[in-house]
C-alpha cells in the first residue's frame, strides 16, 4: 500500500518564495500524516494567471532553481516521492513544467504537451512523453492537467507499466448542472477506469485575478472511483488515500478480458494519422 497526497493548496501570484514556504508546510504535515507521495498543484511555484510572458519570465526558474531544491531537501528528510508543477526557464525559454524528486533528487521533469487557452502565450509546448519513474513506492507518472483529455496520451504511461499517474492541475471553475460532480473530476475517473491505473490530482484553491477553481483535487483507484476528493470546493485542503498500487498491475476487466491485451492498435491507425477535420 502506498498513501498518497493531494495539497489543494492557493499559491500567490508572481510570489515564488512565498509559494515555496506553503508548498513546503503543507508537505510537512502530509509526511508527519503518513504521506509516500505528495502531489503540488500545476504552477505551484508561480501562480498562474499571467497577464503578459514577461509576468511569468519574472516567476519563472531553472531545474536546479530554488523551489525543486527545497522539494529534494523535504524528499530527502521524509523519504517522500513528490510531484508538483513549476515555471520553468530553459534556454530561454518557458514550459509548464511538472518535477518528480524523491530522496535521491529530482528525478524527471515533465513539460505540459497539450498547453490550455492562454498558457500558449507564455509557454512552450514540450514534446517528451510522460516519464514513468521506479520509485519505493511503485511506479510513478506524471502529467499536467489539460494532457488528461487526451486519452491516446493517458494511455502511454499505462502502457509504459506506470502504477499511478499524478497530475498537477489549475482547473478554471465551470458552470455545472446543480447535483453533478465537477467534468473535470467524472473524466479524471474514466481515465483510471479504461487504464486500469491510478490517478492522483492536485488542483488548486481561491481566486486569481478573478479566476476561481474547481477545487476538486481527486484520487482515484484502478476501477475508477474516488477514494478521496472529488466534490469540488473544498477550498484549501489535503486529501490523502491507502492505494493499493498493486491493483493496477491486473489489466483484467473479467475472466476473459484485458484492457491491454485486447487493444488492436492496426484498428486505430487513423487516430494516429488524423491531422484534421473530414474536407466533406
Amino acid at each position: 500500500m502506498a498513501a498518497v497526497a493531494c495539497c489543494q493548496l492557493a499559491p500567490v501570484l508572481g510570489a515564488p518564495q512565498a509559494n515555496r514556504e506553503l508548498a513546503a508546510e503543507a508537505v510537512s504535515q502530509a509526511a508527519a500524516a503518513g504521506a509516500d507521495i505528495v502531489v503540488l498543484p500545476e504552477l505551484m511555484s508561480s501562480g498562474y494567471v499571467f497577464e503578459s510572458k514577461d509576468e511569468a519570465r519574472a516567476c519563472a526558474e531553472a531545474v536546479d532553481g530554488p523551489t525543486l531544491q527545497v522539494w529534494v531537501r523535504l524528499a530527502a528528510a521524509r523519504d517522500l516521492v513528490i510531484v508538483g508543477g513549476f515555471c520553468e526557464l530553459a534556454d530561454e525559454e518557458l514550459f509548464n513544467s511538472a518535477a518528480l524528486v524523491d530522496a535521491s533528487g529530482v528525478r524527471a521533469v515533465y513539460r505540459k504537451a497539450h498547453l490550455w487557452d492562454r498558457e500558449r502565450l507564455w509557454f512552450a509546448p514540450g514534446s517528451g512523453a510522460p516519464p514513468v519513474l521506479a520509485t519505493r513506492a511503485g511506479r510513478v507518472a506524471m502529467m499536467i492537467c489539460y494532457d488528461l483529455e487526451f486519452p491516446e496520451w493517458v494511455r502511454l504511461p499505462a502502457l509504459a507499466g506506470a502504477q499511478l499517474l499524478c497530475a498537477p492541475v489549475n482547473w478554471p471553475a465551470l458552470p455545472r448542472p446543480a447535483g453533478e460532480r465537477p467534468m473535470d473530476v467524472v473524466k479524471v475517473q474514466a481515465d483510471a477506469a479504461v487504464n486500469r491505473m491510478f490517478v492522483a490530482v492536485c488542483d488548486r484553491a481561491g481566486q486569481e485575478r478573478g479566476v476561481d477553481w474547481v477545487e476538486g483535487s481527486v484520487i482515484v483507484d484502478a476501477d475508477g472511483w474516488p477514494l478521496a476528493g472529488g466534490a469540488g470546493g473544498a477550498g484549501i485542503t489535503t486529501i490523502m488515500a491507502e492505494c493499493r498500487l498493486a491493483d493496477a498491475l491486473d489489466k483484467a476487466v473479467s475472466s476473459l478480458s484485458d484492457v491491454h491485451a485486447d487493444r488492436r492498435p492496426q484498428l486505430y491507425q487513423a487516430v494516429a494519422e488524423a491531422l484534421g477535420g473530414s474536407d466533406a
